[in-house]
Protein backbone atom coordinates (compact mmCIF):
# COMPACT_ATOMS: atom_id res chain seq x y z
CA UNK A 1 0.00 0.00 0.00
CA UNK A 2 1.11 3.46 -1.04
CA UNK A 3 0.35 6.09 1.05
CA UNK A 4 0.57 9.60 1.29
CA UNK A 5 0.93 11.95 4.56
CA UNK A 6 -0.06 15.63 4.49
CA UNK A 7 2.39 17.13 7.17
CA UNK A 8 -1.01 18.28 9.69
CA UNK A 9 -1.09 13.98 9.67
CA UNK A 10 0.47 11.24 11.63
CA UNK A 11 0.59 8.76 9.84
CA UNK A 12 0.34 6.32 12.07
CA UNK A 13 -1.09 3.44 10.27
CA UNK A 14 2.52 3.26 9.40
CA UNK A 15 3.23 4.47 12.58
CA UNK A 16 5.39 7.01 10.82
CA UNK A 17 6.01 11.12 11.93
CA UNK A 18 7.33 13.99 9.97
CA UNK A 19 6.19 17.47 9.02
CA UNK A 20 7.36 17.20 5.18
CA UNK A 21 5.19 15.24 2.28
CA UNK A 22 5.56 11.47 2.00
CA UNK A 23 5.21 8.79 -0.10
CA UNK A 24 5.62 5.56 1.46
CA UNK A 25 5.65 2.09 -0.56
CA UNK A 26 4.38 -1.56 1.92
CA UNK A 27 3.69 -4.79 1.23
CA UNK A 28 4.43 -4.93 -2.91
CA UNK A 29 6.11 -8.17 -3.79
CA UNK A 30 7.82 -8.78 -7.09
CA UNK A 31 5.30 -11.31 -7.92
CA UNK A 32 2.22 -8.72 -6.95
CA UNK A 33 4.13 -6.54 -9.78
CA UNK A 34 3.43 -9.14 -12.79
CA UNK A 35 0.05 -9.28 -11.82
CA UNK A 36 -1.73 -6.50 -12.18
CA UNK A 37 -5.46 -6.30 -11.68
CA UNK A 38 -7.86 -4.65 -14.30
CA UNK A 39 -8.89 -1.35 -12.52
CA UNK A 40 -12.25 -1.24 -11.21
CA UNK A 41 -12.94 1.99 -9.74
CA UNK A 42 -13.11 4.78 -11.58
CA UNK A 43 -12.29 8.74 -10.63
CA UNK A 44 -14.68 10.23 -8.59
CA UNK A 45 -16.59 7.01 -7.51
CA UNK A 46 -16.77 6.83 -3.97
CA UNK A 47 -15.50 3.46 -2.23
CA UNK A 48 -14.30 1.89 0.98
CA UNK A 49 -11.59 1.18 2.67
CA UNK A 50 -11.70 -1.26 5.56
CA UNK A 51 -10.07 0.36 8.22
CA UNK A 52 -10.63 3.88 7.08
CA UNK A 53 -14.29 3.75 5.63
CA UNK A 54 -15.67 5.99 3.00
CA UNK A 55 -13.26 7.89 0.76
CA UNK A 56 -13.12 9.08 -3.04
CA UNK A 57 -11.11 7.60 -5.52
CA UNK A 58 -9.20 11.05 -6.88
CA UNK A 59 -6.82 10.09 -9.38
CA UNK A 60 -5.29 6.92 -10.71
CA UNK A 61 -1.47 7.17 -11.24
CA UNK A 62 1.66 4.81 -12.30
CA UNK A 63 4.71 4.65 -10.13
CA UNK A 64 8.23 2.93 -10.81
CA UNK A 65 9.25 0.76 -8.01
CA UNK A 66 12.24 -1.68 -9.25
CA UNK A 67 11.93 -0.89 -12.60
CA UNK A 68 8.33 -1.82 -12.28
CA UNK A 69 5.40 0.36 -13.38
CA UNK A 70 2.55 0.30 -10.25
CA UNK A 71 -0.72 1.24 -11.15
CA UNK A 72 -2.32 2.76 -7.85
CA UNK A 73 -5.26 4.62 -6.89
CA UNK A 74 -5.48 7.44 -4.94
CA UNK A 75 -7.89 7.93 -1.86
CA UNK A 76 -8.80 10.68 -0.24
CA UNK A 77 -10.47 10.48 2.98
CA UNK A 78 -11.73 14.57 3.96
CA UNK A 79 -13.25 13.50 7.28
CA UNK A 80 -9.34 12.32 8.42
CA UNK A 81 -8.07 14.33 5.94
CA UNK A 82 -5.81 11.61 4.58
CA UNK A 83 -5.11 10.33 1.52
CA UNK A 84 -3.89 6.75 0.53
CA UNK A 85 -2.26 4.97 -2.51
CA UNK A 86 -3.25 1.62 -3.09
CA UNK A 87 -1.94 -0.68 -5.72
CA UNK A 88 -4.55 -1.85 -8.20
CA UNK A 89 -3.55 -5.27 -7.65
CA UNK A 90 -3.51 -4.96 -4.07
CA UNK A 91 -7.22 -3.48 -4.00
CA UNK A 92 -9.06 -6.77 -3.46
CA UNK A 93 -6.22 -7.83 -0.88
CA UNK A 94 -6.85 -5.03 1.00
CA UNK A 95 -10.50 -5.08 0.75
CA UNK A 96 -11.32 -2.03 -1.17
CA UNK A 97 -15.46 -2.04 -2.29
CA UNK A 98 -17.90 0.06 -3.55
CA UNK A 99 -20.36 1.77 -1.37
CA UNK A 100 -23.19 -0.79 -0.50
CA UNK A 101 -26.07 -0.24 -2.69
CA UNK A 102 -29.72 0.54 -1.97
CA UNK A 103 -30.30 -2.74 -1.69
CA UNK A 104 -28.55 -3.13 1.16
CA UNK A 105 -30.47 -1.29 3.04
CA UNK A 106 -33.30 -3.56 4.33
CA UNK A 107 -30.55 -5.75 5.48
CA UNK A 108 -28.97 -2.80 7.21
CA UNK A 109 -32.13 -2.12 8.70
CA UNK A 110 -33.58 -5.35 9.75
CA UNK A 111 -29.96 -6.23 11.18
CA UNK A 112 -30.14 -2.77 13.60
CA UNK A 113 -33.79 -3.80 14.46
CA UNK A 114 -32.69 -7.48 15.44
CA UNK A 115 -32.45 -8.39 18.81
CA UNK A 116 -28.51 -7.72 20.33
CA UNK A 117 -26.12 -10.34 21.06
CA UNK A 118 -24.08 -9.67 24.16
CA UNK A 119 -22.89 -13.09 24.89
CA UNK A 120 -21.38 -13.91 28.46
CA UNK A 121 -17.90 -13.34 27.41
CA UNK A 122 -15.02 -11.03 28.66
CA UNK A 123 -15.77 -7.51 27.49
CA UNK A 124 -12.04 -7.33 26.10
CA UNK A 125 -13.11 -10.13 23.95
CA UNK A 126 -16.12 -9.02 22.89
CA UNK A 127 -14.30 -5.56 22.10
CA UNK A 128 -11.70 -7.21 20.13
CA UNK A 129 -14.47 -8.87 17.78
CA UNK A 130 -16.23 -5.33 17.56
CA UNK A 131 -13.01 -3.72 16.43
CA UNK A 132 -12.72 -6.78 13.87
CA UNK A 133 -15.91 -6.39 12.53
CA UNK A 134 -15.63 -2.33 12.29
CA UNK A 135 -12.45 -2.68 10.40
CA UNK A 136 -13.51 -5.62 8.34
CA UNK A 137 -15.47 -2.92 6.07
CA UNK A 138 -18.51 -5.26 6.36
CA UNK A 139 -21.92 -3.23 6.21
CA UNK A 140 -24.00 -5.77 7.93
CA UNK A 141 -21.12 -6.70 10.90
CA UNK A 142 -20.44 -2.91 11.08
CA UNK A 143 -24.49 -2.78 11.38
CA UNK A 144 -24.35 -5.80 14.02
CA UNK A 145 -21.70 -3.73 16.01
CA UNK A 146 -24.39 -0.73 16.26
CA UNK A 147 -27.07 -3.14 17.38
CA UNK A 148 -25.12 -4.85 20.12
CA UNK A 149 -23.75 -1.93 21.58
CA UNK A 150 -26.70 0.52 21.63
CA UNK A 151 -28.34 2.02 24.80
CA UNK A 152 -30.57 4.65 25.22
CA UNK A 153 -28.38 7.04 27.93
CA UNK A 154 -25.13 7.35 27.00
CA UNK A 155 -24.27 7.15 30.77
CA UNK A 156 -24.84 3.37 30.65
CA UNK A 157 -21.72 2.77 28.04
CA UNK A 158 -17.87 2.43 29.36
CA UNK A 159 -15.64 4.40 27.58
CA UNK A 160 -14.49 2.08 24.93
CA UNK A 161 -18.30 0.73 24.49
CA UNK A 162 -18.59 4.35 23.62
CA UNK A 163 -15.56 4.65 21.57
CA UNK A 164 -16.73 1.34 19.47
CA UNK A 165 -20.34 2.41 19.18
CA UNK A 166 -19.02 6.04 17.96
CA UNK A 167 -16.98 5.11 15.13
CA UNK A 168 -19.61 1.93 13.92
CA UNK A 169 -22.14 4.87 13.98
CA UNK A 170 -19.88 7.21 11.75
CA UNK A 171 -18.81 4.28 9.44
CA UNK A 172 -22.35 2.77 8.71
CA UNK A 173 -23.15 6.38 8.60
CA UNK A 174 -20.89 7.58 5.71
CA UNK A 175 -22.29 5.11 3.27
CA UNK A 176 -26.28 5.57 4.45
CA UNK A 177 -25.41 9.19 3.69
CA UNK A 178 -24.19 8.61 0.27
CA UNK A 179 -27.09 5.99 -0.33
CA UNK A 180 -30.02 8.10 1.26
CA UNK A 181 -28.04 11.24 -0.43
CA UNK A 182 -28.42 13.22 3.20
CA UNK A 183 -26.12 15.02 5.00
CA UNK A 184 -24.04 12.49 7.71
CA UNK A 185 -25.25 13.97 10.44
CA UNK A 186 -28.85 13.51 9.45
CA UNK A 187 -27.86 9.82 8.75
CA UNK A 188 -26.52 9.70 12.34
CA UNK A 189 -29.99 11.03 13.42
CA UNK A 190 -31.57 8.43 11.49
CA UNK A 191 -29.83 5.42 12.52
CA UNK A 192 -30.21 6.94 16.14
CA UNK A 193 -33.69 6.98 15.94
CA UNK A 194 -34.25 3.42 14.64
CA UNK A 195 -32.17 1.93 17.26
CA UNK A 196 -34.33 4.06 20.00
CA UNK A 197 -37.46 2.91 18.10
CA UNK A 198 -35.89 -0.59 18.54
CA UNK A 199 -35.68 -0.72 22.40
CA UNK A 200 -39.53 0.89 22.87
CA UNK A 201 -41.20 -1.73 20.66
Amino acid sequence: MLCYKNSSLTLSLLGIKSTTEELIMANITQSEHKTEQKSEFKIGQRIVYPAHGVGEITNIEYHTIADTEIKVYVISFSQDKMTLKVPVNRAAVVGLRAVASRKDLDVIYSTLQGKPKQGNRMWSRRAQEYEGKINSGNIVAIAEVLRDLHKNVDNDRSYSERTLYESALNRLAGELAILENIDPTEAINKLVEVLREKLVA
